[in-house]
């Protein structure tokens, strides 16, 4: 599935993939060209990677390069006992780096993969260029040979993901004001790319809990660049690509027909901050069939005030104001909206999240849940969910491949 023929030797189709890089840079000298390369695999993966690196990146990489004898070092030869966790393009190790007595956090992509390499390089060019308190640091990376390995500030309080579905003996309940906290920082790392980054927004494309890492004090930091695309430019409302991300949390319209906007950002936002609020994976197998998917169990929860307290996490035990309670399922039901133009743009939910945080413990004004029979009224009359429960967007076994990028 490329746009070169099959008939081409490897030589030829590495060769012309690193000239159409090339050219796309020189043509635009910013940072879109580097969001759609194309990189095939190959005996010389190692080296091609090197070069367009070097080349695409124009004395802008700062990230330090590492030999795989370092990392292997640093990693007690990639042991078990260092592994943090494990993504989809790769196994994470805690590592000790020598040469800088720096702790940092070692993700080795599979070598015998096809597409790590062009997530590799998305991800070593984004993480150079882009920076921002609420994105990881990029600290370096390995291109030795067929090694595709990333190496990133340690976030020591690990994923969301893990805060959120973990064991209470692994991981204590998040309390109401650091979930409020985490949901504000991701959102702020998605408004500096929808909303700063020029000439063209960055779309982050899989937007989930396991890619929201958490530092000492749970400030919340994206990770995984990967599968970052650059966003439409002018007048365009949308860019079409193949669909990729995880099942659940795709937008519709991105995983029927492939057409990708910030607005689809927005969206799987809206899905991770119901987790957040909830507790409950956006899919679970584990749970009765009406519950199994997420938003299909909330859609007609949204449409009764009444029974939002239904929808808060049972480990918060009652401890969350309910009026903010109320405001949050109010701003996760608009990211929800099946149409994309009618979703918000990242920055009124950073507006809305920060006015959250500044009347986190007013419950004053509150009406009484007996005398208030739906969303109706007109503090909510715009925010009741339209998401269909019916509809299956993708197959369970994960995102249909609609278009090529």
């Amino acid at each position: 599935m490329s746009w070169f023929q099959c008939c081409m030797s490897e030589e030829r189709v590495n060769r012309n993939s690193l000239k159409k890089s090339i050219k796309e840079y020189n043509d635009t000298k910013t940072l879109a060209s580097f969001a759609n390369l194309s990189f095939k695999s190959g005996k010389n993966r190692g080296r091609y990677t090197r070069k367009e690196i070097k080349k695409l990146g124009k004395g802008n990489i700062l990230a330090q390069t590492f030999t795989f004898r370092e990392l292997c070092v640093a990693t007690n030869n990639f042991n078990d006992q260092n592994l943090l966790g494990e993504g989809g393009f790769g196994r994470v190790y805690k590592a000790f780096i020598q040469t800088t007595k720096q702790i940092t956090a070692v993700k080795r992509l599979d070598p015998n993969g096809f597409q790590g390499d062009r997530e590799f390089l998305v991800e070593v060019l984004m993480l150079s260029l882009l920076h921002h308190p609420n994105l990881v640091n990029l600290v370096g990376y390995c291109a030795d040979a067929n090694q595709r390995i990333l190496v990133y500030e340690f976030m020591p309080n690990g994923s969301l993901e893990d805060h959120l579905f973990g064991t209470p003996s692994t991981k204590p309940p998040l309390d109401w004001n650091t979930r409020m906290k985490i949901v504000e920082g991701v959102a702020r790392g998605l408004e500096y790319l929808h909303e700063t980054v020029k000439p063209a927004p960055v779309i982050y494309r899989d937007f989930k809990a396991s890619n929201i890492l958490l530092d000492e004090e749970f400030n919340a930091k994206l990770s995984d660049f990967g599968l970052a695309k650059i966003g439409p430019i002018g007048d365009k409302s949308h860019v079409s690509t193949r669909v990729m991300g995880t099942y659940g949390y795709c937008a519709p319209e991105y995983a029927l027909t492939g057409q990708l906007s910030t607005k689809s950002d927005v969206y799987s936002f809206g899905v991770v901050f119901l987790e957040i609020i909830t507790g409950r994976r956006v899919i679970d197998t584990t749970k009765p069939s009406e519950q199994k998917n997420l938003i299909s169990w909330a859609q007609p929860l949204f449409k009764d005030r009444r029974k939002f307290t239904l929808m808060a996490d049972p480990k918060l035990e009652g401890n969350y104001p309910v009026k903010a309670l109320y405001q949050a399922l109010a701003v996760v039901a608009m990211c929800l909206q099946d149409e994309p133009n009618t979703r918000p743009l990242i920055s009124d939910v950073v507006t809305a999240l920060r006015y959250l945080a500044v009347n986190k413990d007013s419950d004053e004004d509150v009406e009484d849940e007996s005398e208030t029979e739906s969303v109706s009224g007109s503090e909510f009359s715009s925010y009741s969910c339209s998401t269909s429960p019916d509809r299956n967007y993708i197959g369970e076994s994960g995102c249909e491949e609609v278009a090529e990028d």
